[in-house]
């Protein structure tokens, strides 16, 4: 691809959300640097995920999208690591904003002022420069070495008139080659035998740009820990509570209050603009953070971490409980036999606030999974969550939009993980998953797909409407090709209660001959309206 386009974001945001869930264990790992606290992996995940999650569907502007994802990391940026990155990416979009303007309808370029190539360079450096501006105090062996590395590699290949992929390769190289460096410049990196882990991240997320430019899979390894050189690494004193919050002030206000921070502790990074800014610092005086956050603005949604029970919570909790959305008697059964409580709902029974609240008090469990397992449940489930939240229980919400994610979340389900690493499994498991399902037109009507009358088979891809055929069959057959033709190893089919006979036989004998590298498994679901569901992982 030669051009930055909103497709080429949403690839990019898809792809590098699949690598940082692959490689998160073992960036947690390499974490020892600014705190040993092993989350800097889960911290980059979450805030990647937030991103994504607030990219719109549909047809957007490249500002409109650059924009919105921009803002879901600052809004959702965890951890120190986290907050780099968010600026990272919300400079990065507004340099690319202004060098490459689109056109509000077609997409089409629109008197650019450079080249893709040179843009998407200078973004780069304008990303690392501002993140470096971010941090009170920056530390060379971190995150923003790699991302002033990647820059630099990716000016000089722009300089010599190379392609926008290549720009890429050679952003990517540098990035690796300084990350392999961290160890020597960051005596606390010396000590453990481990290079940054942010600085890893940020490898894998520009890895992930670099799979999408040149159309190959591009995995980057997370280097392992080497022999450490003097004595081994232990955690040195320091604040003992990591800060964070969002800011509602001028933005000529923030320097000042970025200086003022740094006089009450460490890992001090304020990032934001336009009014809005992602407060972190690391301190013991966590009234004076916050009230100099008052003393210019509105602090909201204030999170405290003190350091020691988070190293608690990374061991593995008692009392989780997982709580599915079910929409029929039949995946009642598997969940249950999953470990799960259910609730039921789906297709003509939306399940309530109340009823996810009661299911919470009855578990008497002090952390919770939920699962809505569709669309319209998930806003329940988190108004459930936030209320949950206030009586000291933590509560995480996968926002399964199908039955069949749902399934493919619990099945990686371990209650021996912590609740943060169990979270991310299941997140990742349930957006790997490709969903479809086969249903009946009950009305004259308008789709996606076109217009049905009542009694078309309907084919549902991603929960949109992407086939009208005469007969079940052909529709199911039509989502199951869809669904494969972006890969997958496994393909689920959920039978419903009105399934005609012999119509999972049917898909089943179909993909077994047209694709032998793929297993096929299948549930009875009991499901109403819905004669098959279909999942691929």
């Amino acid at each position: 691809m030669e051009e930055l386009t909103v497709e080429v974001l949403r690839a990019w945001a898809r792809t590098a959300l699949a690598e940082l869930a692959r490689a998160r264990t073992e960036i947690d790992e390499l974490n020892v640097y600014p705190v040993p606290d092993g989350d800097t992996g889960t911290n980059l995940y979450l805030t990647w995920e937030a991103a994504c999650d607030a990219l719109p569907k549909g047809e957007l502007t490249f500002t409109e999208a650059i924009q919105a994802f921009g803002r879901g990391a600052l809004l959702g940026a965890r951890g120190n690591s986290g907050v780099i990155t968010s600026q990272l990416i919300r400079a990065c979009g507004l340099r690319l904003n202004e060098n490459l303007p689109h056109h509000q309808t077609d997409g089409v370029l629109a008197d650019p002022r450079m080249s893709e190539p040179a843009a998407f360079a200078d973004a780069l450096k304008y990303a690392a420069d501002a993140a470096y501006s971010a941090v009170a105090q920056p530390v060379e062996g971190t995150m923003l070495t790699v991302a002033r590395a990647a820059a630099t590699g990716a000016m000089t290949a722009a300089n010599d008139g190379k392609t926008l992929a290549d720009v890429c390769l050679a952003a990517v190289a540098s990035a690796r080659q300084a990350l392999t460096k961290t160890t020597e410049q960051l005596e606390v990196l010396r000590r453990a035998g481990v290079v940054d882990a942010g600085g890893a991240g940020l490898v894998v997320i520009l890895g992930a740009m670099e799979s999408v430019l040149t159309g190959q899979v591009v995995r980057v390894d997370v280097p392992a820990r080497v022999e450490p050189q003097g004595e081994s690494a232990e955690a040195e004193d320091g604040p003992a509570y990591e800060v964070m919050y969002l800011l509602d002030a001028p933005d000529d206000k923030v320097g000042d209050f970025r200086q003022t921070l740094a006089t009450l502790g460490d890992s001090v990074v304020v990032v934001g603009g336009d009014g809005l800014w992602n407060v972190h610092v690391h301190t013991d005086n966590v009234g004076a953070a916050i009230e100099h956050g008052i003393d210019i603005g509105r602090p909201h949604r204030i999170r405290v971490t003190h350091f020691d029970d988070q190293a608690h919570h990374h061991e593995p909790a008692p009392g989780r409980a997982m709580i599915a959305v079910v929409a029929g008697d039949g995946l009642a059964d598997l969940y249950v036999e999953a470990g799960a409580r259910v609730i039921r709902g789906g297709p003509g029974r939306r399940c309530s606030t109340g009823e996810l609240l009661q299911a919470i008090e009855q578990s008497q469990a002090p952390e919770i999974v939920i699962l809505p397992n569709d669309q319209d449940s998930i806003a329940v489930a988190e108004a459930a969550a936030t209320a949950a939240r206030q009586d000291g229980i933590r509560v995480a919400v996968i926002p399964t939009r199908a039955q069949v994610q749902g399934l493919a979340a619990i099945a990686v389900h371990d209650p021996e993980r912590s609740f943060d690493d169990d979270v991310v499994h299941l997140s990742a498991a349930a957006g790997q998953t490709r969903h479809g399902a086969v249903t009946i037109a009950i009305k004259d009507a308008w789709t996606m797909a076109g217009r049905c009358r009542t009694g078309d088979a309907l084919g549902v891809v991603d929960g949109d409407f992407a086939l009208i055929t005469e007969d079940l069959e052909t529709a199911a057959v039509g989502v199951v090709d869809r669904l494969l033709g972006g890969g997958g190893e496994l393909l689920t089919i959920v039978t419903g209660r009105d399934v005609p006979p012999g119509l999972a036989e049917a898909v089943e004998r179909h993909v077994r001959r047209q694709r032998k590298d793929v297993d096929v498994v299948v549930y009875d679901g009991g499901q109403d309206r819905y004669p098959l569901l279909i999942g691929v992982e």
